[in-house]
This record gives structure tokens, sequence and C-alpha cells, in this order.
């Protein structure tokens, strides 16, 4: 999504191949410069969401993460508790907006994929 018109955001990605976002936000996110006392506002809750959104992808992305650990660990309980942990995550995700539903269906069909394989 676009800035809010009348507002300015300064963005320095660093060094290419390295992803400091969350590293070195304090550093590269400049205030917003709003022109329009709306525009500030909307900048503000722009990047409140951002924060939070980031949040909710960071904790989908884990509990993916946790599902092909297990996997790849060989363990086949642990690999279908992290995929009954990690669906309903998953799902939520799409109801916020984070994720669209043919995203999110296609985790949750790889990750199935991946824990039928363990039992083959």
């Amino acid at each position: 999504m676009p800035p809010p018109r009348g507002v300015r955001i300064v963005i320095d990605k660093g060094r290419s191949g390295t992803n400091n976002t969350r590293l070195f936000e304090h550093l590269t996110r400049s205030k917003p410069v709003a022109n329009i006392k709306q525009a500030g506002k909307r900048a503000r809750q722009a990047e409140k969401a951002r924060k939070h959104n980031m949040a909710l992808r960071s904790l989908m992305r884990t509990k993916i993460k946790n599902v092909v650990k297990a996997c790849d660990a060989g363990d086949k309980d642990a690999a279908v508790a992290a995929y009954k942990d990690a669906v309903p995550v998953i799902d939520r995700m799409i109801n916020k907006g984070i994720v669209t539903k043919n995203k999110a269906s296609r985790h949750k069909s790889r990750l199935n994929k991946r824990v039928k394989a363990l039992s083959a």
C-alpha cells in the first residue's frame, strides 16, 4: 500500500542481499513528513498496522518452520502435532488479510504432504 497522499517516507535498504528490516529499522525509517494533519495520522496508522502484520506473518512462518523441522528430523508424532498447531494459525492469517486463500491452501497442502510422507 502506498503511503497516504502528502507523505514522504525515505527507506534506506542497506547492503543488497540482507534483510535489515527489523534490526536497523530505527536507523532506516524516517518520520513521515506530512503536509496535512490527516495524512500524518494515516501514516502513523499505516506504520502501526505494518508492524502488527509483520508480527503475525512471523508467527505463521515460525509455525510452518516447526512442521518442516519435525519432518526433517523424521519425528512423525511431533510433525503431526506441529501441523495441527500450524493449520489454525494459517487459517487465521487468511481472515486477517495477511495471506491470500490460495497461498494458505498451498502451505497447508505442502506441509500435509511432508507429514504424510513420514508414514510411508
